[in-house]
């Protein structure tokens, strides 16, 4: 089994810039393609990023693109995803979501392992 545990959320102003981690439990997180997700109060969660094992193949949603970097480092177990040019509608709580195989990245349904999620909120 793997654990995922996020952390680096919080509040901060319109324009700003956070950065999110996320660090696995276990052997497998070299194997594994990762991304994020965010859900917003009373909307569906939503894919953000994605990241191929290797780290050599980004996804992003059009939302972000431009602003989010989704970045890892297998040595650590760790993932992140730097946000620059915060927006009020990027509030959410934002989780972190590994799996050995993906062919559609961008639906919650092929990600077998979740973190409990973190909050970030902008503030405009």
């Amino acid at each position: 089994q793997v654990q995922l545990v996020e952390s680096g959320g919080g509040l901060v102003q319109t324009g700003g810039s956070l950065t999110l981690s996320c660090v696995a439990s276990g052997r497998t997180f070299s194997s594994l393609v990762m991304a994020w997700f965010r859900q917003a109060p009373g909307r569906e969660r939503e894919f953000v990023a994605r990241l191929s094992w290797s780290g050599g193949s980004t996804y992003y949603a059009d939302s972000v693109k431009g602003r989010f970097i989704i970045s890892r480092e297998n040595a650590k177990n760790t993932v992140y995803l730097q946000m620059n040019s915060l927006k009020p509608e990027d509030t959410a709580i934002y989780y972190c979501a590994g799996s050995r195989v993906v062919t559609v990245p961008t639906s919650s349904l092929q990600y077998n392992y979740w973190g409990q999620g973190t909050q970030v909120t902008v503030s405009s």
